[in-house]
């Protein structure tokens, strides 16, 4: 089509009408996020020249994925949980925050509330008998002063690629602690060393990563969430 039809008046306020903007309910950024993404649909359908039966396969997709719960595996396989940690950092920048340790993705197997412990811990149950990890490190402001008193929130997987909650076979908070840093800002651990995984090779992540021919496989890895009190 010479025009575009997503740009006409009346499309735009069938839009806007879609989005609740007639009427003074609901919620205000909801609509403005809503109207958004419908407006930014329709020129991609257009502009990429969308076809009924790839419009289609799309809604399918998104069950599917919803029904196995990969959201949070998808934004972070194609991207976007990195590219909000990008922007954090760029917001930091021109805040005048800088010198820190750059954000990472927190990915989506975190779970709030690990066992708190003073100084130093053990994250694993016993029951896998992996090879031995030890894990210490020092907190420190973006000064390089020693930081007192810091949670350092760690969790990774077992020697299987699995994590505990997720994984029903292992116990609660298996290879998941929160350590408040001694008076230098040091905390310690003994873990095991974790498996790198993949994912789900029948899932809907690894269905577009096929399709967009890359794998979706991650090296071991440990997550770390630093917070302390200012």
């Amino acid at each position: 089509m010479s025009n575009k039809l997503s740009s006409t008046e009346s499309v735009q306020k069938f839009f806007q009408e879609v989005s609740g903007f007639n009427n003074d309910r609901g919620s205000p950024r909801m609509k403005q996020l809503v109207n958004r993404i419908l407006v930014d649909s329709i020129k991609i359908i257009e502009d990429l020249e969308v076809t009924t039966e790839e419009f289609w396969k799309a809604v399918d997709y998104f069950n599917r994925m919803g029904a196995r719960g990969e959201a949070g595996l998808l934004v972070a396989g194609l991207g976007l949980e990195h590219y909000l940690d990008l922007l954090l950092d760029a917001q930091d920048e021109q805040a005048g925050l800088s010198g820190g340790t750059p954000r990472t993705i927190e990915g989506p197997l975190y779970v709030a509330g690990a066992p708190l412990s003073e100084g130093e811990t053990r994250m694993d149950d016993g029951t896998d008998a992996g090879t031995v990890m030890f894990l210490q490190g020092q907190v420190k402001d973006a000064e390089g002063k020693p930081i007192a008193g810091a949670v350092v929130d760690l969790w990774h997987a077992n020697t299987k690629g699995t994590y505990s909650y997720f994984d029903t076979t292992q116990s609660d908070y298996n290879l998941r602690r929160r350590i408040v840093t001694d008076a230098d800002g040091r905390y310690r651990a003994r873990s095991i060393v974790p498996s790198g995984y993949g994912c789900p090779p029948d899932g809907t992540t690894q269905e577009v990563l096929n399709h967009l021919g890359r794998h979706g496989n991650r090296p071991a890895h440990i997550h770390f969430f630093i917070s302390a009190p200012g």
